[in-house]
């Protein structure tokens, strides 16, 4: 039985991969360069191409997939097309991350996420829906881990009073893991902290792991935009807006009920934790 994983080389998909290959499952990195993959267990895909997203799924046991990171109205047709693909090629499980993207927010329903996100659930087939918020991994950007190192400062555009349901790629990959191989579950599995994490909270951590004191200060959406425009091009328009939009939300916490934790019984690593095994 194969596991067909999308980017599995990147941020997202290779954690997961990783955990696949160590627990004696057959992963199938979707990629668009096969040469990145090393055991060989590699299919070239293009999000462009519903028949090679067809050819990949078709088959599969289970289906990871999240949208990459694109302008938006290229990530809508991306979407369109693995919606068409699923239902095409009908794999037994599909596993959808919403990369952090809010599915519960005002304005969210016409968005490239939500778009796959309602294909996937009219499709008939087996899945779950995987909603983190926001990432530690946003923490080691340069602009923000520097700061943290030179300055014992972390930066970062929320508002101090803004309480997240953080996790780790590590998380979402135990998470989608257990999702892709145990059927039971369906609908939306919430991944984070419940209660969530202040600022000062993410400071708390970094603070122990460095051995410092380490403060925490808020930068606003639009100086983000600036910092990694040069990194993320057109796609960084789609960035700010997010953080435009949990800027005047309330706070960005899953509900408990729906969490990994109530659920499957998996909890996300601490911020020191997490640090301790990526730093």
């Amino acid at each position: 039985m194969s596991y067909a994983i999308h980017a599995a080389t990147g941020a997202q998909g290779r954690p997961l991969h990783a955990r696949l290959l160590a627990t004696g499952k057959k992963p199938i990195a979707l990629v668009r360069n096969t040469a990145n993959v090393s055991d060989g267990s590699a299919v070239a895909v293009d999000y462009a191409s519903v028949n090679s997203l067809v050819a990949a799924y078709r088959g599969a046991e289970g289906v990871f997939v999240h949208l990459p990171v694109a302008a938006e109205p290229q990530r809508v047709q991306f979407a369109q097309n693995i919606v068409a693909a699923v239902n095409e090629a009908k794999p037994a499980r599909v596993v959808v991350l919403s990369s952090g993207a809010p599915i519960d927010l005002p304005g969210t329903r016409g968005s490239a996420v939500m778009t796959l996100v309602h294909g996937i659930r009219e499709s008939g087939v087996s899945h779950a829906i995987v909603a983190p918020r926001l990432y530690l991994e946003n923490l080691l950007l340069p602009f923000v881990i520097d700061a943290v190192r030179s300055d014992g400062v972390l930066r970062y555009p929320i508002r101090d009073d803004f309480s997240v349901s953080w996790s780790s790629h590590l998380d979402v990959a135990e998470v989608i893991e257990r999702l892709l191989t145990d059927h039971k579950v369906s609908g939306v599995v919430g991944l984070g902290h419940v209660p969530g994490l202040l600022g000062k909270d993410l400071a708390a951590g970094f603070a122990e792991y460095f051995g410092r004191a380490v403060s925490f200060e808020a930068m606003t959406p639009q100086e983000l935009g600036q910092r990694i425009e040069p990194m993320y091009g057109d796609a960084a328009g789609g960035v700010v807006a997010l953080y435009d939009a949990l800027w005047q939300a309330p706070n960005s916490v899953i509900a408990e009920d729906t969490s990994a934790q109530a659920l499957l019984g998996l909890r996300p690593l601490g911020v020191e934790q997490w640090l301790k095994q990526t730093l």
